[in-house]
């Protein structure tokens, strides 16, 4: 497997570097050269012509060494290469947001472009069901500042600060990933890092969610540095990071911090008295950092993670945007997200019961979740990295033993399962590149009106439907264009007001015309015939041209017919 690493990702691996660098033969021993096959000593006349064969090759190795830095540097980072790329072709392909993300998105451009200028921002106009915090927000931001100034000196448009904030956050959720990824690698050899790797690369969800700004992927990156000190076994850093992630970005993670506590209480690795000791000042400075900068930005006393539990959880708002069964998250959510690795993870507890120890807490969480009745994927994505270890523990003693008889039969079955798994991730890639329909439409709108008198002002429209499927204000352009998310507008009304275009989900609207449509994914449909799989879209998104601004809906438009 070790070679197979060397020869994937182009350069010699952590574990294979720490092989090389165990102290050769002391200056007096003699030397034994790997062609000779006899023991005895060395003798006198021969000295000086092994030695010759010895220095040598060793010269040589000396030389290659030397001009085989990119290597391995890439025998370094190449499971981060491998999986940051992977992040980044998500971004470039998909890189507009949706309803669950809008806050932090809306949050980040303003940021970037208003600054100090609060009364220009997005959230006091519409605030959303509840308050979110501006931590991860103000973090993304600044990293993404000097990429984002730039752009502004290059004249860009605004649609590459999104990609720049994007690959920002996903590149610290990685590098925590690489922290968790090292501690596996100490305590568990580099076979399973690699089959860590392996599994995490051939899933969707884990990279595509990494770089889209929810509370839960910001959240996930303090929950990826906890798991790196559970594995170490600092169990207090495990405890601290936890609660820094549920008082400030998703209270939620109390799911996970009550499990991992219980069960280090119970084990005696850590003393309920030490343990409160390090917790209550961590959570008494998260509780006044988010309290202090939020009240400020939200202009009003607020802890907005205490809210967002009091809503969810006390009041059972969440059920209001739908419900699934208890089971959902075992028998639909863990296995399209985990694909392979599902089967595996639990093959991975009866084979090494090191892992009953991480994957116990783990499962009590997903459990635990299940009892909310409103249910999504995201909301259980903290647990996919100690799944993925479980199933790697399992991969790695399928593969050793892939020559016994039985064994070879799971190892294929196993390298079977893989394959499907890439093929999934793929079917769900063109799926999801095809659920952002109103950010394609205001792209297209950009690009093919362009207004002959560029002093008067193109108002556009963008109904509650299309701000939550695609358009951010990442997607707008500057003058002559300007943009409307006014609620409330009875549709007959609109031909009375003074808008240009109108981006909608309905068909048709008075006093408009429609010029274009875009299609949206449907749903995925089996066939009998080449291809098997087939995706279905249907029309989602409408785009409207005023009629009394006939100088600029008097084009080649495509129509809605």
């Amino acid at each position: 497997m070790g070679g197979w690493v060397v020869f994937a990702f182009g350069g010699p691996s952590p574990c294979l570097q720490s092989a090389r660098s165990r102290p050769g033969p002391k200056l007096n021993e003699p030397a034994i050269s790997p062609f000779r096959t006899q023991t005895s000593p060395v003798s006198p006349r021969h000295r000086r012509r092994d030695g010759q064969s010895i220095l040598f090759p060793l010269r040589l190795f000396t030389t290659a060494a030397m001009a085989s830095r990119p290597s391995r540097v890439l025998g370094s980072f190449g499971y981060d290469l491998l999986l940051g790329s992977i992040a980044a072709f998500y971004v470039f392909m998909v890189p507009y947001t949706k309803v669950e993300e809008s806050f932090n998105v809306q949050a980040m451009h303003d940021i970037l472009y208003h600054g100090h200028h609060l009364d220009k921002y997005d959230h006091l106009e519409f605030p959303g069901v509840v308050p979110r915090t501006f931590l991860g927000a103000f973090l993304v931001s600044t990293l993404a500042t000097p990429v984002v100034l730039i752009m502004s000196l290059l004249h860009l448009p605004k649609i590459h600060s999104l990609y720049a904030a994007r690959l920002v956050l996903g590149s610290i959720i990685l590098l925590t990933l690489r922290f968790c990824r090292i501690q596996v690698r100490h305590k568990f050899g580099c076979q399973v890092e690699a089959f860590f790797v392996i599994l995490s690369a051939v899933q969707f969800h884990l990279l595509f969610y990494c770089t889209r700004p929810l509370p839960n992927i910001l959240a996930l990156g303090l929950v990826n540095i906890a798991y790196a000190y559970w594995i170490r076994g600092s169990f207090y850093a495990t405890l601290n990071c936890l609660v820094f992630a549920t008082l400030v970005f998703r209270c939620d993670i109390l799911l996970l911090l009550c499990p991992i506590g219980l069960e280090l209480l119970l084990t005696r690795s850590i003393s309920l008295l030490k343990a409160c000791k390090w917790c209550i000042p961590m959570a008494l400075l998260c509780v006044g950092l988010t309290t202090f900068v939020d009240s400020f930005m939200w202009k009003k006393l607020t802890w907005p993670e205490f809210e967002v539990f009091w809503f969810n959880s006390i009041l059972n708002r969440s059920s209001e945007w739908g419900t699934f069964p208890f089971h959902w998250y075992l028998t639909s959510a863990l296995p399209r997200t985990l694909l392979a690795a599902y089967p595996l993870s639990l093959l991975g507890v009866l084979l090494d019961r090191r892992m009953l120890f991480y994957i116990i807490p783990v499962y009590s969480f997903v459990l635990l979740y299940s009892k909310l009745p409103h249910k999504e994927l995201r909301f259980i994505i903290a647990s996919v990295p100690i799944f993925n270890l479980s199933a790697a523990v399992a991969a790695s003693r399928i593969y050793n033993n892939k020559r016994k008889p039985l064994w070879n039969l799971l190892y294929l079955i196993m390298v079977g399962s893989i394959i499907v798994s890439l093929g999934c991730t793929v079917i769900t890639f063109l799926a999801s590149y095809e659920n952002y329909p109103s950010g394609y439409a205001l792209k297209y709108l950009h690009r093919s009106s362009q207004p002959k008198d560029n002093m008067k002002e193109q108002w556009v429209h963008i109904d509650s439907f299309s701000a939550m499927s695609g358009i951010s204000r990442f997607c707008e352009d500057d003058f002559p264009w300007r943009y409307s998310k006014e609620e409330g507008i009875p549709l007959q009304d609109f031909q009375l007001r003074n808008f240009t275009y109108l981006i909608s989900e309905h068909t048709t609207v008075d006093g408009f015309k429609c010029l274009f449509y875009v299609k949206g994914f449907s749903r995925i449909r089996l066939q009998t015939a080449l291809p098997l799989i087939m995706l279905v879209t249907e029309p989602k998104v409408y785009v409207h041209g005023n009629l009394k601004d006939w100088d600029q809906i008097d084009k080649s438009w495509p129509g809605c017919l």
